[in-house]
């Protein structure tokens, strides 16, 4: 009976440790989702700024440019798939790889063949245990993303883009990244980036008419140049946004897995008092039946 006590002590001093790093874990996820949601904020603007000079000179000017052209027959894709670089976030790398899993079976049915990028160690793994191969892997930051992180990727994603596929470049672009919506809600979703479909953050209102630009030297020297810049934007604000979600779901679990914890402290501490009992109880049986025994020789 004391080995049982010492076992639910044991087991109590363990989960109370567990409890004190889940907390811990907990508290700064909430202190870094503040930041991380004013970063989602502060992207936007510019995003919009620049997704809006695309929508001009795509749509004032009948340009056949190779970001804006759709390909005849399509036949390769590249797909950036952005994890998490550490666990303990609930869900949340297993819903994005589930809609990248969606998709790279999507593109296969439509005959394309698909290079992967992966962004974060849990992609990374996921992918090393299949032994399916990635082009090109990216750890780190994910939960703090910065913005040369997102040039890079992005110079080698156009850069494959306008590659021939026949020296291994590809059609298409896509993004698998996690929507932040708010707090408690954050939506795995996927954009095509390219061949370029210009899509307004917000909707647009009466005043919202996209200016009038003249251009110098001309239109297609301008989007050679802009381009980039919007792609560059487009995977930074799914890298923040990313981040963000991930902090979320790592708060929530952090704090089920509190919860959790002191659910099973509560339980541990029943069972060891109830052994203890049982054990005061079976020592006074005793007792009482020595006694009884002296008492009847």
């Amino acid at each position: 009976m004391g080995a049982q006590i010492r076992v639910y002590r044991q087991k109590i001093a363990s989960t109370s440790s567990m409890k004190k790093i889940f907390k811990a874990m907990e508290l700064i996820a909430t202190s870094r989702i503040t930041k991380a949601r004013e970063r989602v904020s502060a992207s936007l603007p510019y995003a919009n700024a620049i997704t809006r000079a695309v929508s001009a000179v795509s749509s004032q000017h009948d340009i056949d440019h190779v970001l804006t052209t759709e390909p005849e027959n399509p036949t390769r894709a590249a797909v950036l798939i952005m994890s998490s670089d550490r666990g303990l976030a609930g869900a949340y790398s297993a819903n994005v790889l589930r809609k990248a899993e969606q998709l790279l079976s999507r593109l296969g049915e439509e005959g394309k063949d698909v290079d992967m990028y992966v962004v974060g160690r849990k992609a990374q793994t996921y992918f090393d245990f299949r032994g399916r191969g990635y082009k090109k892997l990216w750890t780190g930051q994910t939960d703090a993303p910065v913005a040369e992180r997102a040039a890079e990727i992005g110079e080698v994603l156009v850069d494959a883009f306008l590659t021939d596929t026949a020296d291994g470049g590809v059609d298409e672009i896509h993004v698998v990244f996690t929507e932040f919506v708010s707090l408690v809600k954050q939506n795995p979703h996927v954009v095509r980036l390219l061949p370029l479909e210009v899509v307004e953050e917000e909707a647009a209102t009466a005043e919202d008419v996209l200016p009038l630009y003249e251009y110098e030297p001309d239109a297609e020297e301008v989007l050679d140049a802009l381009l980039p810049k919007y792609i560059e934007s487009r995977i930074f604000n799914a890298m923040l946004q990313s981040a963000a979600s991930e902090l979320a779901n790592r708060q929530r679990a952090m704090k089920s897995a509190g919860d959790n914890a002191t659910s099973l402290i509560k339980d541990y501490t029943l069972l060891m008092n109830n052994a203890r009992q049982a054990e005061i109880t079976q020592e006074l049986t005793e007792l009482i039946a020595g006694a009884d025994a002296l008492n009847n020789s």
